[in-house]
Formats: C-alpha cells, structure tokens, sequence
C-alpha cells in the first residue's frame, strides 16, 4: 500500500520534473536533454536530426489585449494542434513563453520543411475559440535547421533554427524559414 504511494508520488515529482504544467508538453530541461541524446545517436548512426523552432506570433498582443488565460488557452490550443502533426517518435517541447520546439528525428531538410510548413497551417486553419472571445486568428513563425547539414553540434543546430526564426519573423511572421535559407554561415558546421 505504501509502495504503491511512493510510486504514484515519484511519478508525479517525474511528471512535475519534464513536462510544462499549462500544455503538457516536455519542458526546458527535457529539450535539453533530448537533443543532446538525439544528436549523438544521429552521428553515430549517420542519420539527419531536424529541430524546428516556432514562436508564436504577437503573442504580447493577445495576452495584452484578451488577457493571460486566453493567452494560457491560445498554448494549450497550439501544443495540441502541433503534437497532432508529428510522428509518435518525435518531440514537441515548449521552451518557454511563446517558444516551442519540434525535434524530429530521421528528417532531412526537406522533411522537415514539410512537418513545419504543416505545422504552421494547422495553427492557422481554424480561429482559436477561448471562453468569452471570439474564435482568435494565431499563426506561427518556425526557424528550420539539421544536423549535420546546418551545424555540427546540438548548440549550433539551436543557434542556427534560432536565427532560421528570427529570419521568418523579419520576413513577415506566419512562415517557415530554413538555416540555408538565411545567407548565413552554418555556426560549429
């Protein structure tokens, strides 16, 4: 009896531990650590490691304008629609804020352009409905790099979808920008 207490008690410090308590979806510490295994086992078995990073878009502006539990709906909405679009295999992690992050394993570049493309119209297809406000339009951007391609190292692939992100917000938001896209060099490639 007590055992079986301790172990539901374990659980949930593990739970409490790697998931983000508003989406459910693996937090911070958990990308960290993912993408480390992951990086290693794709170099070992010579296999291409995508990472989208997507944000959402003016994100300050729904809270600010609906509220922080609209903005709170508007995550769980959008991690949900996200996790709907990638395999039982790969990851969706919310990195912090409006920050989310796909680590797809076994993708290429075009591969992974195509998850996010899809990705970003599913957030886009159908308004956000939240309690007491009308269905909310929400896009997201996504910056788009692969190991090895874009970078050597499980820093360098975050530095590099970082600045594929940043590129997709300055182009216009509500896009899909890949690193090689970017004119820049490859950081630690």
């Amino acid at each position: 009896r007590y055992a079986l207490k301790l172990g539901e008690t374990l659980e949930a410090l593990r739970q409490l531990a790697t998931h983000d308590p508003l989406t459910g979806l693996l937090n911070r510490r958990e990308f960290d650590r993912i993408l480390a295994e992951e990086s290693e086992r794709a170099v070992r078995f010579g296999d291409p490691l995508a990472l989208v990073l997507l944000d959402l878009d003016h994100f300050k502006r729904i809270n600010d304008r609906h509220g922080h539990p609209a903005g709170d709906a508007v995550l769980r909405e959008v991690s949900r629609r996200l996790v709907a679009q990638v395999r039982s295999v790969d990851r969706v992690l919310r990195l912090g804020g409006e920050e989310l992050a796909l680590v797809l394993v076994q993708t290429d570049r075009a591969g992974a352009r195509r998850v996010a493309e899809r990705a970003c119209a599913a957030v886009r297809a159908e308004p956000v409905a939240v309690d007491g406000t009308p269905g909310l339009e929400v896009t997201v951007s996504a910056g788009v790099a692969v190991l090895p391609d874009d970078a050597a190292t499980p820093a360098a692939l975050v530095t590099a979808a970082d600045q594929a992100l940043y590129a997709a917000k300055a182009a216009g938001r509500d896009r899909v920008v890949v690193a090689s896209e970017t004119g820049r060099p490859a950081p630690g490639a």
